[in-house]
């Protein structure tokens, strides 16, 4: 999934350079990846209960599988958007198929471990997309590297099929959560939806992560490699390097901030990522291009830092707001934000990247500084609306208590 998602930022300029478009057609090549993910959460929801995660994920990958392989032969831009909409299409079921497997084998303390080991190997998966990914595409190019990409996420869809099990019961073990109580419920989903959205609770934390979340994949996951390699100079590999961070903020930003978060709060540690957002992007816009390799990966980490490990914080919030009946309803609704914030910032950055620019692929200066100061503009609405969010930690322990 994570390797999904961010793969294009290394070799985004040797997509660019294939296809001779500009950097606004980047973006919204890059973009289509999280159109098609966002417009799937609440679908997968639907079958996850119905299909189960086992048929859900592997008919799903498949999509993805044949997406990649698609990319890597396109003759033109449109059938490379076609195939990354199936990459999206393909990967956006693995997150909510994912907990709603854990949920079924593991029991409630087990489940937030768990839930902490999905976020490292996504972590792995952020790794895997930046420097080998560069280094691989060195010495096969691009649309080799998508295509056997395809084929193993396509063995990976036949494995899951052949291993995976929704639930205990299908292969004759007792139930792990015997306490467990169905909960049924005639509401609609349409109505399910209209009842979070017109909430005022709703809105701080969807803008939230709309800003933050799309920003981090908006630079991890396209711009952040162009921007390196061209006002840096520095090679894929090396820019995929820096970009790693993310995947190092996933693996050990996952358990600290959801250590700071049940210690002291959501709402404190959302602010305080905002914080450390502005900061990053104020620091890199004003110092755009006299900056250390060092303090590239620091800052580059910071970004990654406040905006890649927060989406189990935002989940419990979103779970927290309403009540129990409605938390995948929330979920799934607030989850639409971060994805479709991604593919705003991906396409706007695009634009102001190419205007002024003397060419398809090389980008003035002064629009890198630009591409922060939005980035800034995006995290200080988030901080602002950080203030609006109700805590919901005290609501948690009482009702664990």
């Amino acid at each position: 999934m994570f390797f999904h998602r961010l793969c294009p930022a290394v070799i985004a300029l040797d997509i660019q350079s294939s296809f001779d478009i500009s950097g606004t057609l980047l973006g919204v090549l890059g973009s289509a990846y999280f159109y098609a993910y966002a417009i799937m959460q609440l679908p997968t929801g639907l079958m996850a209960d119905s299909w189960g995660p086992r048929k859900t994920v592997s008919a799903f990958f498949v999509l993805a599988g044949m997406g990649s392989i698609l990319m890597g032969v396109a003759p033109n831009l449109a059938t490379a958007i076609l195939g990354r909409v199936l990459v999206g299409l393909g990967v956006s079921t693995v997150f909510v198929c994912n907990f709603k497997l854990l949920s079924e084998w593991f029991s409630a303390r087990q489940f937030v471990i768990m839930g902490g080991a999905f976020m490292a190997m996504g972590g792995i998966g952020a790794l895997s997309s930046s420097a080998p990914l560069a280094w691989v595409s060195n010495v096969m190019g691009w649309r080799m590297t998508l295509a056997a990409v395809g084929i193993v996420t396509l063995l990976m869809a036949a494995l899951v099929y052949a291993l995976v099990r929704n639930r205990p019961s299908e292969i004759g073990l007792p139930p792990i959560r015997l306490d467990r109580k169905e909960v049924q419920t005639e509401m609609s989903l349409l109505k399910g939806i209209t009842m979070v959205v017109t909430s005022g609770r709703f809105w701080p934390i969807a803008i939230w992560a709309f800003c933050v979340i799309g920003i981090g994949f908006a630079i991890g996951g396209l711009w952040g490699g162009p921007y390196l390699m061209q006002v840096y100079g520095l090679s894929k590999a090396a820019a995929g390097g820096v970009l790693s961070t993310f995947a190092m903020a996933l693996i050990f930003g996952s358990p600290l901030l959801s250590w700071l978060a049940n210690r002291f709060g959501r709402k404190p540690v959302l602010i305080g990522c905002s914080l450390v957002l502005m900061a990053v992007c104020g620091l890199l816009s004003w110092f755009v291009n006299s900056l250390t390799l060092p303090t590239l990966y620091i800052l580059f980490f910071g970004l990654f830092l406040s905006s890649g490990p927060v989406g189990t914080i935002i989940a419990a919030v979103s779970k927290e707001l309403f009540p129990i009946t409605m938390s995948g309803t929330s979920v799934g609704t607030v989850n639409l934000f971060p994805f479709i914030g991604a593919a705003v910032f991906q396409v706007i950055i695009g634009a102001v990247l190419t205007s002024g620019s003397p060419g398809q692929t090389g980008y003035a200066l002064v629009n890198f500084r630009y591409m922060f100061l939005i980035c800034l503009a995006g995290a200080a609405l988030s901080l602002a609306v950080a203030f609006l969010l109700k805590e919901t930690l005290s609501v948690t322990k009482s009702i664990e208590s």
